[in-house]
């Protein structure tokens, strides 16, 4: 187990030791993530979250606006193929699609490249998520992050406030506000 730890830390540290170009405008980004989390204040309670989804995205823009806001502007899709949510009563299994992820990627410094992302999608599960509600549910968050550019790919980690509520399809609508942590590894690449 010590060799695997110590194997695995130095092919990061080798990721890190040359850095990509980071977002480009005309380029793309491929992700494979993965977060959880726990519920807070200000809908159901005692509830976590564990997602795992892929995504690819578009750099629209160049660099733009001043001094720390400058950065350029990403649309993205996410499939999320794993869903869990646990709640008191049961866990929830489920799968999920984000067509709409806006990001801000701010100018790279060194090798980090700072960000900040709205998103919204859908969440389709096997029970009711929160419990007594609905199996399809509307899920908007918004996340604070930076990618760790290496010489081929990218680390990323996040904080995203993330909402799940079924938007009035079915009463009640208490709704499930969890904060996460997301890891994701992924690579930019410019376009032609």
């Amino acid at each position: 187990m010590r060799w695997a730890v110590a194997a695995g830390l130095f092919l990061l540290g080798c990721g890190l030791c040359m850095a990509q170009d980071g977002p480009q405008q005309g380029g793309y980004e491929i992700q494979a993530w993965g977060a959880g989390g726990h519920s807070v204040p200000g809908g159901t309670k005692d509830t976590s979250v564990a997602n795992a989804g892929f995504r690819f995205g578009w750099i629209i823009t160049g660099a733009h606006l001043p001094g720390i806001l400058r950065g350029r502007f990403e649309y993205a899709v996410d499939a999320v193929p794993l869903f869990l949510v646990f709640q008191p009563a049961n866990t929830a299994y489920g799968a999920g699609f984000d067509p709409l992820v806006l990001k801000w990627n701010f100018e790279r410094r060194g090798r980090f490249s700072p960000y900040l992302e709205l998103s919204g999608g859908t969440l389709f599960t096997n029970v009711n998520v929160p419990t007594y509600t609905n199996t399809v549910n509307f899920t908007p968050s918004a996340a604070f992050g930076t990618h760790i550019l290496g010489a081929k790919y990218n680390w990323s980690v996040e904080l995203r406030y993330l909402h799940i509520s079924n938007a009035g399809l079915a009463t009640p609508n208490p709704g499930l506000n969890t904060v996460q942590v997301r890891l994701g590894i992924g690579k930019f690449w410019r376009g032609h």
